[in-house]
């Protein structure tokens, strides 16, 4: 018989994918990801060591996944506007990245998987911003690296706490219309912040 070790392994992936997303590293177990991937917990320990192993292999998926999706190449206040909203969209649409991140900050007091790689790929999108900057179509009143962590925020943070976005705004994330508002506010707000003048 002929095993599908990549059908296994990305079953396991994406069942340990929904079970961080719902109870974080620490509230979830090996055995739940196995159920929940109809394997056996010797086959998720095989392929992937233990619970930090794969909760890093999750979030590394998951960075690779926003980064690839939602590219930073601004270097004008429009375009890093532009940006804010895409992120804003997909932040939106796939709350799955959001939410490890949180769980990831409430679990790991110092380094976090990958933060290497992770740091070079933000220092790499910095630099687009620090170009914009050096050519005057991008403030130079905020540190490059300021500017892109406040954007990242922005556009993020409804997300993050849809209660007290609800609670401030009177809005909810359902309503196509209050949506597309947040979205324009999220745009305009990264663009005023970018903008040289």
């Amino acid at each position: 018989m002929v095993r599908d070790v990549e059908g296994t392994k990305r079953k396991i992936v994406e069942a340990a994918t929904a079970e961080f997303v719902a109870h974080g590293p620490d509230g979830t177990t090996i055995e739940r990801i196995a159920r929940r991937a109809g394997v056996n917990k010797e086959r998720v320990y095989n392929y992937y060591g233990g619970k930090p192993e794969l909760f890093a292999v999750v979030l590394r998926e998951q960075f690779a996944t926003t980064a690839g999706a939602v590219p930073l190449d601004a270097t004008d206040a429009d375009a890093l506007g532009e940006f804010a909203g895409q992120l804003y969209d997909y932040s939106r649409e796939r709350p799955e990245f959001v939410r490890l991140l949180m769980w990831e900050a409430l679990s790991y007091s110092d380094e976090v998987p990958d933060e290497a790689q992770r740091r070079s790929t933000y220092q790499s999108r910095s630099a687009v911003i620090e170009e914009g900057q050096a050519a005057g179509r991008v403030t130079s009143a905020l540190a490059p690296e300021v500017l892109h962590f406040i954007v990242l925020a922005i556009a993020a943070y409804w997300t993050v706490l849809p209660q007290v976005a609800r609670m401030v705004t009177g809005t909810t994330a359902e309503d196509p219309e209050d949506t597309a508002r947040r979205r324009a506010s999220v745009v305009a707000a990264a663009r005023r912040l970018a903008d040289p003048a």
